[in-house]
């Protein structure tokens, strides 16, 4: 992990205390109600299936979100936000976990 990532995650480390502990009011996040799906996982250069197992998502749901039949809700398209803006980042994020649950 770079130096610079490290500062990131370990200032909102740090702000998620302070939001604990009421010392912090929480950032708004504006979470638009409509998100391009297939947009995200063009510019990520995925196809419906990797994008899903790398995100973890079935892949029934892409399918349903890129033809409009379903929308994502609430921190799922946080979460789609996420991925569309360091989809790496997000990737390391996962592995890390995967990996962490496998020593424990």
């Amino acid at each position: 992990m770079t130096r610079k990532a490290f500062d990131k995650i370990a200032a909102g480390l740090e702000e998620a205390i302070g939001i604990a502990r009421g010392e912090v009011s929480p950032a708004r996040l504006h979470v638009p109600a409509e998100i391009d799906v297939k947009a995200i996982r063009k510019k990520v250069g995925l196809s419906q299936e990797a994008f899903a197992y790398a995100f973890g998502f079935t892949v029934e749901q892409i399918r349903a979100w890129e033809q409009a039949r379903s929308r994502p809700l609430g921190g799922v398209r946080a979460y789609l936000m996420m991925i569309g803006r360091d989809h790496q980042g997000v990737a390391r994020i996962l592995e890390s976990t995967r990996k962490g649950k496998r020593a424990a």
